[in-house]
């Protein structure tokens, strides 16, 4: 029997050899100029920011069409082949380490090319943002390691950033673009992907979850006693019981309320002192993380009857998925135009007979492997 189609993103070890990264320095190169060319930046710019066209152009680089290397490797490849002079566009952070030097190589990178102090500030925001949302307001189980920012001489931008689960030892890819960014925490993501969906996580950027944020950031501004007391409240065990496990609305694990164990109540103080107007506010305060985020939404939710978003936000997961629809379709039409937008780059690219070959001899094997048994 035919296996379904999926994508999962394993953590793999090891480096990519230093002759495959020369070869995807100059592949990429070429491709990204034909598409810069032929359509602009910014359309390059939304390309990135597609999860399926990133890990198509991530395969005819080379590299393992599932790996979750394939990220941080295509993103440092990017780093070396992308000129400004060349490509209009310019990269800053990277993985582990590398990706908090965002912040320091942004203002550099945008003054080099012209960018205004306050475009130079609006990137600032985005790259901090991003981080920020994807490891606090999205509590999927990710931890992130890598984060980057792709950004034009108008100020457009995308950010590619990719989170580790240590159980499961799988990676998790965010995808974001400024044009579909209206608010950094209400359905911002250009696109999420993943090997699967999880189960009871925490997403503050659904639209679900838009009235138990206008509690939290009352709850942030208010007496910092009270909020204590809402918190001891919900510590104890048999009170949590009394709120989640007799009125049958809800199907998420009692574990998922959990309330954190270590709270700064220096921190909720100095939230108090700023008095944010909204959630965006509230959540770009420093230090205002994974605690203080699901801290107040518990009880936002539990004791204001303001119910936050359980559902996974992922966007693209084929782990379970199928020809057959169940319980999701698999996004065929997207992958197609992926691979002819891909097909006729490579085909425009200034790069020698053979290679153009051998990339679209690995655009047509990563096509088959996501689509056994059928023809383009």
């Amino acid at each position: 029997m035919q296996k379904s189609p999926f994508i999962n993103l394993p953590l793999h070890n090891g480096h990519a050899p230093l002759y495959l990264i020369r070869r995807m320095i100059r592949l990429s190169h070429a491709i990204s100029k034909t598409i810069v060319d032929e359509y602009g930046p910014k359309e390059f710019l939304r390309r990135l920011s597609d999860p399926l066209w990133f890990q198509a152009f991530g395969c005819v680089l080379g590299f393992d069409w599932h790996s979750s290397g394939l990220t941080t490797v295509v993103t440092g490849v990017l780093k070396q082949a992308l000129k400004p002079d060349t490509h209009g566009i310019s990269m800053a952070g990277g993985k582990g380490k590398k990706s908090t030097t965002a912040k320091d190589e942004i203002p550099l990178l945008a003054q080099n090319v012209g960018l205004s102090s306050v475009k130079i500030d609006s990137l600032l925001y985005a790259s901090r943002m991003a981080a920020k949302v994807d490891s606090a307001a999205v509590q999927d189980g990710y931890s992130l390691y890598h984060h980057v920012i792709f950004f034009d001489e108008q100020g457009n931008w995308a950010v590619v950033q990719q989170g580790m689960n240590a159980e499961n030892r799988m990676a998790r890819r965010y995808h974001w673009l400024s044009d579909d960014v209206q608010d950094f925490v209400c359905q911002p993501h250009a696109g999420i992907i993943s090997g699967f969906r999880g189960c009871n996580v925490l997403d503050m950027t659904a639209t679900k979850s838009q009235e138990n944020q206008k509690i939290c950031v009352d709850l942030a501004c208010g007496n910092t006693d009270n909020l204590k007391s809402s918190v001891y409240r919900l510590t104890a065990k048999d009170t949590l019981d009394k709120w989640v496990g007799d009125d049958g609305d809800t199907m998420v694990d009692i574990l998922a309320y959990e309330m954190p164990t270590h709270l700064d109540w220096s921190l909720f103080k100095r939230i108090y002192d700023i008095q944010p107007q909204n959630y965006e506010e509230l959540l770009s305060i420093q230090r205002a993380g994974n605690s203080t985020v699901r801290a107040l939404s518990l009880i936002a939710e539990l004791i204001y009857g303001k119910q936050a978003s359980w559902n996974d936000p992922v966007k693209y997961s084929f782990a379970h998925g199928g020809k057959d629809g169940v319980p999701h379709p698999i996004a065929r039409k997207v992958y197609d135009e992926s691979i002819r937008y891909l097909y006729g780059a490579i085909e425009e690219a200034e790069i020698q007979r053979e290679e153009r070959i051998d990339a679209l001899k690995k655009l047509a094997r990563f096509s088959t492997k996501m689509f056994p048994g059928e023809s383009n």
